[in-house]
């Protein structure tokens, strides 16, 4: 999970210097490679990931609602410093369209500090004890062997869970129905006023 963020932080860095340095270059296409770059990230389901697997039971819910938060507060002050006030203006523009690459920076400055999730070192690596002491870490020192147990009873129940490609998903009948709901969500979320607020 955590190569996977830092991975992705690296591709963000690469989009903002692509777009800052558009100008200067005087090629628009660097600015659509950027956006595409932008595009393809993994940020918002990698963070819910992670985020949402270090956290403690009691806290995962408002630890996975931060996405959406800071989505929308990323949302905001890209609008707000938009304005030809600020970076909107014709010198300031670029500054405007790398400054994405900024929390990207800031993540990769400060992930390697991170433990690894300990979902992921005790059901796919196997790690119990590296398991432990990222949870001593994450959550500090403490009986938490309530929490092993449930990775632990997961770790089974996957066993007994079939993994469906995506073919396979779209094909299945039993699901047919959530996958509409999604494409369908996910397709109208810009109408729903969230750019407004």
């Amino acid at each position: 999970r955590k190569k996977c963020l830092l991975c992705n932080n690296v591709l963000m860095i690469v989009a903002a210097s692509l777009m800052g340095c558009s100008k200067i270059a005087q090629s628009f296409e660097m600015i659509l490679i950027g956006r595409f770059m932008c595009g393809v990230s993994l940020c918002v389901p990698l963070h819910h990931q992670y985020v949402g697997e270090i956290s403690p039971r009691k806290l995962r819910g408002f630890a996975n609602s931060t996405s959406s938060f800071f989505w929308s507060l990323g949302k905001a002050i890209g609008q707000i410093s938009g304005q030809r006030e600020l970076l909107g203006s014709q010198s300031l523009w670029p500054m405007l369209m790398a400054s994405c690459g900024l929390p990207a920076l800031v993540q990769l400055l400060t992930l390697p500090f991170f433990p690894e999730s300990p979902p992921y070192l005790l059901m796919h690596k196997g790690d119990q004890e590296g398991c432990k002491k990222a949870i001593r870490q994450l959550w500090g020192e403490g009986q938490h062997q309530a929490e092993i147990d449930d990775i632990m009873k997961e770790k089974a129940t996957m066993k007994n869970t079939k993994i469906l490609s995506v073919l396979e998903l779209v094909k299945e009948p039993a699901f047919r129905w959530q996958l509409y709901m999604i494409v369908i969500l996910t397709a109208t979320i810009q109408l729903c006023g969230i750019n407004a607020v």
